[in-house]
């Protein structure tokens, strides 16, 4: 090489980071500034970012807060942050940082309990996990989507067999307070035959976060669950984000085959995470002080659960609803019943009377269940149902002695052989009871109890 080569070798060299910033130039990214807070809604005046890019708003010699975009009105772009706010003053830079739409996914997550933004809660050190899966899901075609044929063992005799829960359907859980929700869902994740259980613990309280991963999952519980916990005194945002990651996680093992449990606890604190991001940002209140969003973005929760493609696996999810003092009709309530493919309600009066789990068999419904079980078995379950239902429509007059034995015939075995059907829906929470089992169970149940009918022949035979 010439002595005149060399330094334009070197030269070149040195210039060779400068020409490939030079190639591939970075966005300019606009900074603005915080100019108006109002409970949680932070104005910013000369910020550029699109809906739900991240943004960090810059205090004075602390942490920034992170905040997310939610709206916008003219120039100005209307914030919600994620974390703690106190320490932010007027005139603080905002810094876009981009769109946070990916989450870190792999077999690491089983074991690990989370929390809304996906930081370990555990104390187990980091995720060991390396995939990346995008935050907001992928629609699947109606039309590609398997029809629910198969049904799912959540291993309650109660569900099983007299409200079979199919693979991918989706199910409501509607309870108030107090009357045993927690408890069935730790008894489904310990027993059920999926392959994987996702847990939504979402505006539920600190104490309860805790004792529901200690005392009702346990170490066979969590074994092969994932747990997204945003207990109620984190922000909005985080409650509304720590369903969509639970979804999220379901959907990853659902893409890879695996059968999916997902338990949300619940959908009505993620409604109302949604009502006061929406109320905080102007939109006006409609039904019972929900603006109309929330009603949108619950259909758009619900549906990314549900069986995928040919090859893919399935998210059977069960999503709790806290009907306020019991009131069926509660407009989160009727939305819910409409999106849904069935519910079981708990009801207090049986919980009152230490039936556990308290599931009220007149007011629940599963509409997947012809679909997925035999004719016997959903004759067997009308039957129980009818016996149940004859009971109770007569309590109140059986209960005071104003029935007269014998002046009903169906009344009659209503009452005589309504103490087992009580023994049926019972179940302690540490003993599973299988699909097979609680088929066999309920056939034991009414093995006389059947009613009859005359074949063309003139010999009577079951109906079953």
């Amino acid at each position: 090489m010439s002595a005149d080569a060399l330094p334009r070798a070197m030269n070149r060299e040195r210039l060779e980071p400068y020409l490939q910033r030079a190639r591939n130039p970075r966005p300019l990214v606009v900074e603005g500034k915080l100019k108006r807070m109002v409970g949680l809604t932070l104005e910013s005046v000369g910020c550029q970012a699109a809906i739900g890019d991240q943004c960090r708003v810059m205090r004075s010699g602390g942490v920034p807060v992170e905040a997310e975009v939610v709206g916008f009105s003219g120039d100005k772009l209307l914030l919600m942050p994620i974390g703690d706010v106190r320490g932010l003053a007027p005139n603080a830079r905002v810094i876009p940082v981009g769109r946070g739409g990916q989450i870190r996914v792999g077999d690491g997550l089983l074991g690990r309990v989370l929390d809304g933004t996906g930081v370990p809660l555990d104390g187990k050190g980091p995720l060991a996990a390396s995939e990346h899966f995008p935050m907001s899901g992928h629609s699947i075609n109606p039309m590609d989507r398997r029809p629910v044929h198969q049904p799912l063992d959540v291993g309650v005799r109660a569900i099983n067999a007299l409200f079979s829960v199919g693979e991918g359907q989706r199910m409501g859980l509607f309870a108030g307070s107090g009357v045993g929700k927690s408890v069935l869902l730790g008894m489904m994740t310990r027993f059920t035959s999926a392959d994987v259980v996702v847990v939504g613990l979402i505006g539920e309280r600190g104490r309860e976060v805790k004792e529901f991963i200690t005392d009702i999952l346990g170490d066979e519980g969590m074994a092969r669950a994932v747990v997204v916990a945003a207990p109620a005194d984190e922000p909005p945002l985080v409650r509304l984000h720590g369903a969509i990651l639970a979804t999220s996680i379901a959907e990853y093992f659902r893409d890879r085959g695996c059968r999916v449990l997902l338990l949300m606890d619940s959908l009505t604190r993620f409604a109302q995470a949604q009502r006061e991001i929406a109320l905080a940002i102007g939109e006006p209140p409609a039904t019972r002080g929900y603006p109309p969003s929330v009603f949108a973005r619950m259909p758009q929760l619900v549906e990314r659960a549900g069986n995928g493609g040919v090859q893919g696996g399935s998210i059977t999810a069960f999503y709790t609803i806290l009907t306020e003092s019991d009131d069926q009709g509660d407009p989160l309530a009727e939305a819910a019943r409409a999106i849904l493919d069935g519910h079981i309600v708990l009801s207090r009066r049986l919980a009152e009377q230490g039936c556990y789990p308290a599931i009220d068999v007149e007011a629940s419904i599963s509409r997947v269940m012809p679909n997925i079980t035999a004719g016997p078995h959903q004759q067997q379950a009308r039957r129980f149902r009818q016996l149940y239902s004859t009971f109770q429509e007569n309590y109140d007059l059986v209960n005071v002695g104003a029935y007269t034995p014998g002046s009903n015939e169906q009344l009659d075995e209503a009452i005589q052989v309504y103490p087992e059907l009580l023994d049926f829906l019972r179940q302690e929470m540490d003993q599973p009871v299988s699909f097979g089992q609680s088929l066999d169970n309920l056939e034991q149940l009414l093995a006389d109890r059947m009613p009859q009918r005359i074949d063309p022949a003139g010999q009577p035979e079951s109906e079953i």
